[in-house]
């Protein structure tokens, strides 16, 4: 094809160059060189007719034409001679026109122009002189126009030539694409295609179809080749990835038998809670009882060590019920409750606070709490005891000699409610952050605060069921300040209200009971 272009070109420059230059020659050269030769001409008639003019008037005036037409001669000669450079028999016309016009100035006009008036004899001169001229003129145009004629004829013979060389031209870059289209179709579409088909074939899942590079040009058999190495590839990754599902497979039968072991375990432990709080709680009750009756019948008899190992027991029996009653809650979290829904915050800490409204008032404690808290979705049994546990505990570790005041604040923090309950008791140090939240972890003695040390790890466990997080703040100055998260309640989608007039609904704001106590 580069070779069919090129060849082409080089025949359609070689076609249009001719005939440019033909067409050149006729535009810049002899058609300016008839117009400089009828300018010539002219310019030779005027001098004739300014001479005449001044033998028969005597007036210099007559003489002007003349000069200018000296000018007009030289000028065009010059232009002649320009143009006709390369075209020698045109030239000699000009060389044989101007030697005329000079033998004419010699022989009549000069003369008549330099002495008196010759005698009318002489006048005869300038016919036959001038004739001359005339001849030269004719001769000239002849010879100019037969020069125009033929080059229209070579443009007319060159456009001709042109037009041939263009069809076939044409003609051949027709065939050689019909050519180059069939050979592209056997030498690259139809390889191409089976690339293709194979292709398909592996994309759909016939993974153990070879892909075969056949025969083409070398770029499709190296695309075929890579195509079939990624296929192998892709086979021994799948082999792979089909061993690992395997064992994924079984491990999975393993995980549901482990699940099922888990669920017989969960099942035996809500019944070892259940004996807890019922078949447990039964003894230990019968042993501080009869341990009061005995201190009771026969507390004369006994000595102060008896009266008091009597009260070591009673307060084991005490502190173990309650231990067992902890326990049982700590388990009861996320598998025991009322469930999930819409609630104010405010709702679970009022319950709270009621529950604790004997410790506060003998405390004389002052609980801060903004007007409303916000919305969440929670267990409200779950909630009120987080609530408890952690005002409980800030009433609990309170400083001697000070009033309690426990702060609660609310805000939003990155998608999240972050809640602080803040006190100005006793204060935990920063290296105890985490271990206060590990179950039966105590930082005082028991003589000094009671407690099972079960209250913030069951804190962590209430917060952590709900998607959040609880810890220590340590940037506290005054006392504890203990923040937890909890998620922001999703909107509820409202129903359009009810265009009849005669359904009205009382606003939330009009119903009773629709402010804090």
């Amino acid at each position: 094809m580069t070779l069919l272009v090129i060849t082409g070109a080089a025949a359609g420059a070689t076609a249009l160059g001719a005939n440019s230059r033909v067409t050149d020659d006729l535009t810049d050269r002899l058609m300016p060189a008839r117009s400089a030769a009828q300018e010539l001409q002219s310019g030779l008639v005027n001098q004739e007719t300014a001479v005449l003019g001044y033998a028969l008037t005597g007036e210099a005036s007559f003489l002007a034409p003349f000069r200018d037409g000296l000018q007009i001669q030289q000028r065009s000669e010059d232009r002649l001679r320009e143009l006709l450079a390369d075209r020698p028999d045109l030239l000699a016309d000009l060389d044989a026109l101007d030697r005329a016009a000079q033998a004419w100035r010699v022989g009549f006009a000069d003369p008549l122009l330099a002495g008196p008036a010759p005698d009318p004899a002489f006048y005869d001169r300038d016919t036959d002189l001038f004739d001359g001229v005339r001849a030269g003129f004719d001769q000239q145009n002849l010879h100019l126009t037969a020069a125009v004629d033929d080059a229209r004829s070579q443009i007319d013979h060159m456009r001709s030539i042109r037009n041939v060389v263009y069809t076939a031209l044409a003609l051949v870059l027709v065939i050689a694409a019909g050519i180059f289209a069939v050979l592209v179709r056997f030498a690259v579409t139809d390889p191409l295609a089976r690339l293709a088909a194979s292709s398909r074939r592996v994309a759909q899942g016939e993974f153990a179809h070879r892909v075969d590079a056949g025969r083409g040009p070398a770029d499709i058999r190296s695309l075929a080749t890579d195509i079939e190495g990624m296929r192998r590839r892709i086979v021994a990754e799948l082999d792979v990835v089909r061993d690992r599902q395997r064992q994924l497979e079984d491990r999975t039968d393993q995980l549901d038998a482990t699940a099922e072991e888990l669920r017989r375990s969960n099942a035996d432990l809500e019944q070892f809670a259940y004996v807890a709080s019922h078949d447990l709680q039964e003894p230990l009750r019968k042993v501080a009882s009869f341990c009061q009756l005995l201190e009771k019948r026969y507390g004369d008899e006994l000595d102060d060590r008896g009266r008091q190992y009597i009260d070591f027991a009673v307060d084991g029996a005490r502190r173990m019920q309650a231990l067992i009653s902890d326990l049982l809650a700590f388990s009861r979290v996320g598998r025991v409750g009322d469930g999930f829904e819409r609630l104010p915050l405010d709702r679970p800490l009022d319950k709270a606070l009621s529950n604790l409204a004997a410790v506060v008032e003998d405390t004389g404690a002052r609980i801060d709490r903004p007007e409303r808290l916000p919305e969440v979705d929670g267990d409200p049994t779950l909630l009120s005891m987080l609530w408890q546990n952690l005002i409980g505990n800030a009433l609990k570790f309170s400083r001697p000699d000070t009033e309690p005041r426990v702060a609660i604040t609310a805000e939003q923090d990155d998608g999240m409610w972050r809640i602080c309950v803040q006190d100005n008791g006793i204060g935990i140090s920063e290296e105890f952050a985490e271990k206060i939240f590990v179950i039966f972890q105590r930082l005082h003695a028991r003589e000094e605060y009671s407690g099972t040390g079960i209250g913030l790890a069951l804190c962590k466990k209430i917060v952590e069921y709900h998607g959040g997080d609880i810890r220590l703040d340590p940037d506290s100055r005054t006392g504890a300040r203990f923040c937890f998260t909890l998620p922001i309640a999703e909107p509820v989608a409202v129903d359009p209200p009810a265009t009849d007039p005669l359904q009205q609904s009382t606003p939330a704001a009009d119903l009773p009971g629709g402010t804090n106590p």
